[in-house]
């Protein structure tokens, strides 16, 4: 009998969230281990349809640098990073965008379909609906900041209730040009800002952003999150995630996440339940 109070606990607690966020949009960034393991990924698909079941919106970006990265070195293609970040060749962009817009494009779409949610995959080559200019003056070759994202593609998509999940390849705006390789971080906070999403999370191999005797801070304002980067608590590979969610708050997102994508369902808690399991980021 416990065991079932239980449950009937959880799904009151979910209720108020349910309310709070039916009809909104949110927007995932899915990357980290959540994309490696069978496991996680299946978690992680039964989250979304979750979502999309009580009404809330999902919109899915991705990543797939390690996927990327061992295919160009199984093909004998160089590719250096320079301050984390993927110089990418024309010949390496070929492959960016095989890996990316085919093989894991169509594996989370054909994943969401399985678990009886509607999705669709693209990239912001489709309906050019996202553009972008080489980094640094093409010091990055076709890595990309992005520049406009046309947001009726991805409307049309949520208005006949279908997931998206995008690839983040951004186009170069001239007839035979390969296209941009984004980060995905960036592409996800950008995206997030354009078509007004009520929330954003981010999906990582950490617990959230931590404090200097290595305790998850819960929550951070602008300025705080700021200062950590200042001061060096915030270093490393969590600079561009945050970095990312500073942009999204600041494009408009309420709140920004940064939750352990190797915690079964980590979304679900995150968004459902009162305490959450990350790193909140808000004005």
């Amino acid at each position: 009998m416990k065991a079932k109070h239980d449950v009937i606990q959880t799904l009151l607690e979910a209720l108020p969230y349910i309310k709070k966020f039916r009809n909104e949009t949110v927007v995932i960034k899915y990357g980290g281990s959540a994309q490696s393991s069978d496991e996680l990924k299946a978690k992680f698909a039964q989250d979304i349809v979750l979502l999309h079941t009580v009404g809330i919106r999902p919109v899915v970006i991705h990543g797939g640098g390690a996927s990327i990265s061992k295919l160009l070195d199984e093909l004998d293609i160089h590719s250096k990073f320079v301050d984390g970040q993927r110089v990418t060749s024309k010949e390496a962009m070929r492959i960016v965008e095989m890996v990316l817009s085919g093989e894991i494009n169509k594996e989370i779409v054909a994943l969401l379909n399985s678990q009886g949610v509607k999705a669709v995959g693209l990239s912001g080559k489709d309906g050019n609906f996202m553009e972008a200019t080489a980094r640094d003056n093409g010091a990055f070759g076709f890595t990309g900041d992005i520049t406009a994202v046309d947001t009726t593609l991805i409307n049309n998509i949520l208005k006949d209730q279908f997931v998206p999940v995008i690839a983040p390849i951004a186009s170069g705006g001239t007839v035979g040009h390969p296209g941009y390789n984004i980060n995905a971080d960036l592409a996800a906070s950008k995206i997030a800002a354009s078509i007004d999403a009520r929330k954003i999370l981010f999906l990582t191999d950490t617990i959230g952003v931590l404090d200097k005797k290595s305790a998850l801070i819960r929550t951070l304002d602008l300025q705080e999150a700021e200062a950590l980067k200042a001061d060096g608590t915030i270093h490393g590979g969590m600079v561009p995630k945050v970095d990312a969610c500073i942009e999204a708050v600041r494009g408009g997102v309420k709140k920004a996440h940064i939750i352990d994508g190797r915690l079964e369902h980590s979304l679900l808690l995150e968004i459902l339940t009162s305490r959450g399991v990350g790193t909140c980021i808000e004005l």
